[in-house]
């Protein structure tokens, strides 16, 4: 692969990370006291709510970063070994981290919520969204795994034979 191709994806995925980093330092806090300051009766969530946020995201930056490791090891020739195969393992763990973590937050969301009476159909959806494009990443991953993984073994197994 040419090195533009890696680079563009280089920029991609370093695109996809900042504008998350600079929610997660500037928006949520934001977020969660405004919530907190409309919505006293459950001012004790805001603090939990961000917990689980910093937890759920912090999969996906090392996502972001395994995703960069193997594009610097497409741009060293690397591209079929064990090093790859090993960077989509973790990709692919991360993504079902994010999936089950979000289906956790909304169960737990539902259960704090519903019995208010409050309309939850945006909250759900929302998290339904991100469970889907999360597990989509871990197929994706996942069947990339296996790809290269034959392709390895298959090239190992040439190797022998000359």
């Amino acid at each position: 692969m040419k090195q533009g191709s890696t680079l563009f994806l280089k920029i991609a995925v370093t695109i996809v990370g900042t504008p998350v980093l600079d929610l997660c330092i500037f928006l949520l806090p934001g977020i969660a006291a405004r919530d907190t300051a409309a919505h006293p009766d459950t001012a004790y969530l805001q603090y939990p709510f961000l917990i689980g946020a910093y937890i759920t995201l912090t999969p996906l930056f090392v996502a972001l970063y395994q995703a960069l490791k193997l594009l610097s090891y497409i741009d060293q020739n690397k591209a079929f070994s064990e090093s790859s195969v090993r960077a989509l393992k973790f990709i692919k763990y991360c993504a079902i981290t994010i999936s089950t973590l979000i289906v956790v937050g909304i169960i737990s969301g539902v259960i704090l919520i519903a019995g208010e009476g409050q309309d939850i159909t945006g909250f759900i959806s929302l998290g339904l969204m991100l469970t889907f494009a999360s597990m989509v990443i871990t197929f994706f991953s996942a069947v990339l795994q296996r790809l290269l993984q034959e392709a390895i073994d298959i090239k190992s197994e040439n190797d022998l034979i000359v």
